[in-house]
């Protein structure tokens, strides 16, 4: 990790523009409904502070076409203010033009300029030169701190880093370090979980973690797809006849380089997808007209005890619609597994973003685990084995 970081570079007296992830869920009532990824970009902005700097934050929220002010970053700056109460939060209502041009510019050491949305921009996804120049123009500095968009190369994410002296924030080294413990230090068994929906989404992760990890543990909607390439029926289980050759094919690829990839005995299966729906549990092939919406208690026992056991685990996805109850004791049971394995067996543990940090948490155990990734998109690629844009702009050269 040859990054110059956010402790090498003489922030006092300058203007540091910092790439965060402000990308948070919002309630209907446009509310923040979790704050985790403001509250993870507080480290990067208060030592800039300390350290006589002033910091202008960029950030996304959502899939915005055009102006849309229901995707309005003006909520998080209300936020901001609130977690740092001793600072002065300004808003812009644009992240370039007239008015963040005069807001930067009248920026005193110590302050916090929160820029309006960058995807209101066409321009920030197409990694526009002429817009990353104007943004470039707020700052004197450029920190990425935004390990969640770092695999985009986006104006703010990586078109910046071209033009200002940049370095990476604590919340992107603590990801990139967090990752490279998984990676790279000894430890076996390492076990990989890999739940979701389609194989196609995790079959360039199956690819790169074969043959680095001892065991494989497939769940999730994905997991119908190995099912049935290994001769099971699945029913009306979601599953696209494409995905069964690539699971075929990682499965032929996992038993040639070592890999033990195992795939769920039995089934939580229903026949109508709700949260009340009747289940019932079935071992191996599924009936027509059924689904599965979870792994059964036979897989849930032969995969916590590979877990308990593993020295190093990595879990991107959940095993089944943890969002009913009723479909939720897999997801449950294994994250225990990990907490436990964590606690007891000292495993480094490392939740990949997205839905699975949200099921940790919702499940209550996302403070027994080592490591919850700020970035689904992010974490993925780095599973998958390539450079993310935002972190390769900023190798020292």
């Amino acid at each position: 990790m040859d990054f110059r970081t956010l402790n090498e570079i003489d922030v006092a007296g300058k203007r540091v523009l910092v790439r965060v992830d402000f990308n948070v869920p919002l309630a209907p009532d446009g509310s923040i409904s979790d704050d985790t990824r403001i509250r993870e970009s507080l480290p990067s902005i208060r030592e800039i502070l300390a350290r006589g700097g002033s910091a202008i934050l960029m950030s996304h929220l959502g899939r915005p076409k055009g102006v849309d002010p229901k995707q309005s970053l003006k909520p998080v700056s209300t936020r901001l203010q609130e977690l740092m109460p001793d600072r002065k939060v300004i808003f812009a209502n644009d992240c370039v033009g007239p008015e963040a041009d005069a807001a930067a510019k009248a920026l005193a050491p110590g302050e916090i300029l929160l820029l309006e949305n960058v995807r209101f921009h066409a321009e920030e996804e197409k990694g526009d030169a002429a817009f990353s120049q104007k943004l470039a123009s707020l700052g004197q500095l450029f920190v990425n701190d935004a390990f969640g968009s770092s695999h985009r190369a986006h104006c703010s994410v990586s078109g910046v880093a071209g033009i200002l002296p940049s370095a990476a924030g604590h919340l992107l080294m603590k990801e990139l370090a967090a990752f490279d413990k998984l990676i790279n230090d000894p430890g076996s068994p390492f076990v990989a979980i890999l739940g979701g929906s389609k194989v196609s989404d995790k079959i360039a992760v199956v690819q790169n973690l074969v043959g680095k990890v001892q065991y494989l543990l497939i769940g999730g909607a994905m997991g119908y797809a190995f099912c049935r390439a290994s001769g099971q029926e699945v029913g009306a289980s979601k599953c696209g006849d494409a995905d069964v050759p690539v699971a075929m094919e990682a499965m032929s690829r996992a038993r040639f380089e070592g890999t033990e990839l195992l795939i769920p005995v039995d089934h939580v299966i229903t026949e109508k997808f709700a949260a009340d729906a009747p289940s019932r549990v079935v071992e191996e092939n599924i009936p027509d007209g059924w689904m599965g919406l979870d792994i059964g208690p036979k897989t849930i026992q032969m995969y916590s005890d590979i877990i308990k056991n593993a020295q190093r685990i990595v879990w991107n996805g959940p095993m089944g619609v943890f969002e009913f109850d009723r479909f939720a004791e897999g997801t449950r049971a294994i994250a225990r597994a990990v907490a436990e394995a964590t606690k007891t067996s000292g495993a480094f543990s490392y939740i990949g973003g997205g839905d699975s940090v949200a099921a940790i948490q919702k499940l209550g155990f996302a403070d027994r685990v080592s490591h919850l990734s700020t970035g689904g998109g992010a974490s993925l690629e780095l599973l998958e084995g390539r450079d993310l844009p935002g972190v390769a702009c900023l190798r020292k050269k």
